[in-house]
């Protein structure tokens, strides 16, 4: 099956609403027309800004999609966003399960179990965040943990909905670091991802995307945006310059 690429880009705590302003039509004015474009282009921004990314991106086929969202519908959850929230201001999906939220607000898998479900039948395109710290890595634990990161993640899910998901493969000890997996290293956690999801379902698995994100930049994004199990990626600190942004997704096209 033939999987349309997708480079999605992670603000994280950066971009006001100046800001945000600021920033579309220097990225839609280097992408190619949306009925000509053949990479999907998200933006994940901070709830303060959505409501503008949402406008300025309105037209364009990028997608605007939250970092975070609460499994619960409403309630005593200060600080706390709901699918609901999001759909009312035109979002189109959220970013889960995060290596920053797991690490810095304790997020775990049986949150995210609850969290998957609830953002697919509000019409949100999740891409849920999976990936191991430099010690699991040494000790050879890698697979491990994506095995019990991605089912525990996904048992909630029904088969007919998993290729509805986006997965994003961050090794922890790539992300805000400088380092970068190697294209082989980056092919070889995806295909065990997708294996992962063919347990489940196989039609799933060849429709799923599975992106990669750690360190991804203009210059290094072709050779890893070329392996064959690699759709796309999940562009950090590189995407907050859309030129440089817009360079990854140029090469995501041309894989």
């Amino acid at each position: 099956m033939k999987r349309k690429p997708y480079v999605a880009g992670n603000w994280k705590m950066w971009g006001t609403r100046r800001q945000a302003r600021d920033y579309f039509p220097r990225l839609l004015e280097r992408l190619a027309p949306v009925a000509e474009r053949t990479v999907d282009v998200g933006i994940c921004a901070p709830f303060t800004a959505l409501d503008v990314c949402v406008e300025a991106a309105r037209g364009s086929g990028v997608r605007v999609l939250a970092q975070n969202m609460h499994q619960a519908a409403e309630g005593a959850h200060t600080g706390e966003i709901s699918a609901a929230m999001l759909t009312e201001l035109g979002v189109d999906g959220v970013v889960l399960g995060h290596s920053e939220r797991r690490r810095d607000h304790c997020e775990n898998d049986r949150a995210l179990r609850e969290k998957l479900p609830v953002a697919l039948a509000a019409g949100l395109e999740p891409i849920l965040c999976v990936g191991e710290t430099e010690e699991e890595r040494e000790q050879g634990e890698t697979e491990r943990r994506l095995r019990q990161q991605v089912w525990e993640a996904l048992e909630d899910v029904p088969d007919d909905r998993l290729g509805d998901i986006v997965i994003a493969y961050e090794p922890v000890w790539a992300i805000g670091t400088g380092r970068t997996a190697t294209p082989d290293q980056a092919q070889e956690a995806i295909a065990f991802i997708r294996a992962l999801v063919a347990d489940r379902s196989r039609e799933a698995a060849a429709k799923i995307r599975i992106l990669y994100g750690g360190s991804v930049k203009p210059d290094n994004a072709a050779d890893i945006l070329a392996q064959p199990d690699v759709d796309g990626a999940l562009v950090g600190g590189a995407s907050l310059d859309p030129v440089g942004f817009a360079t990854i997704v140029a090469a995501a096209e041309e894989r």
